[in-house]
């Protein structure tokens, strides 16, 4: 019992690893993370994100423009990019290690403990990726609460709102979180399969050969 529980953690890890790294990917590119509706003209609206601010028309359809400079962006898109690069990366090599230390590999099936330790590193790896894309999606959307209740603004003022990237990112970085905890779990709190039986089958049959070899003599 405990090894089909440590095999379910094994993959719902590395699945919700996955998955995870998709979406974390998908909010680093996504131009929805924040929103921009104009009560004069309600058939455009705006959205920006990490890389580029797109204008919706309903007649044109998506007009999207790159920002010309980094070094000209609020701090915390700045640096959103940065840590957002850091997720995507190490929940990519999160999953490689992790993926290697999986009892169903076969590879390295007799060495349990490095797979033990590649399973914790995977994990840990996905846990800090999961973090890096939480830290940015909360500190852009933190931005944007503070931008939407100043009161130093005019109401007549547009205020942007949340986009649907920053709630893509959100559950990307629980599901790395969850993932990279379930991968050390598995790894730290159940008993690895004993991967040497088979082993053990053939050399108590060299021993009752070995046996057998010493009665005939004697």
């Amino acid at each position: 019992m405990a090894l089909v529980f440590r095999t379910v953690a094994q993959l719902a890890g590395i699945l919700l690893s996955l998955l995870g790294w998709v979406l974390s990917c998908l909010t680093n590119y996504l131009p929805q993370w924040k929103n921009l509706n104009l009560d004069l003209n309600e058939m455009e609206n705006w959205t920006m994100g990490l890389w580029q601010t797109c204008v919706i028309q309903e007649e044109v359809g998506w007009q999207c423009k790159d920002f010309d400079s980094f070094l000209a962006l609020p701090a915390e898109l700045r640096i959103s990019r940065v840590l957002m690069f850091l997720s995507n990366g190490l929940g990519f090599l999160g999953l490689l290690v992790s993926g290697l230390g999986l009892d169903c590999l076969r590879v390295g099936g007799t060495q349990q403990d490095v797979k033990k330790r590649l399973l914790i590193l995977g994990g840990v790896l996905s846990w800090t990726a999961g973090i890096a894309a939480l830290v940015p999606v909360s500190w852009v959307a933190h931005v944007t609460v503070q931008e939407f209740w100043d009161e130093t603004l005019p109401e007549v003022v547009p205020r942007w709102e949340f986009g649907d990237a920053l709630f893509v990112g959100w559950f990307a970085g629980f599901s790395l979180l969850l993932g990279g905890c379930l991968l050390s779990w598995a790894a730290c709190g159940t008993r690895a399969p004993l991967a040497s039986a088979h082993y053990a089958v053939v050399e108590t049959g060299h021993h009752r050969v070995h046996l057998e070899m010493k009665t005939t003599h004697l």
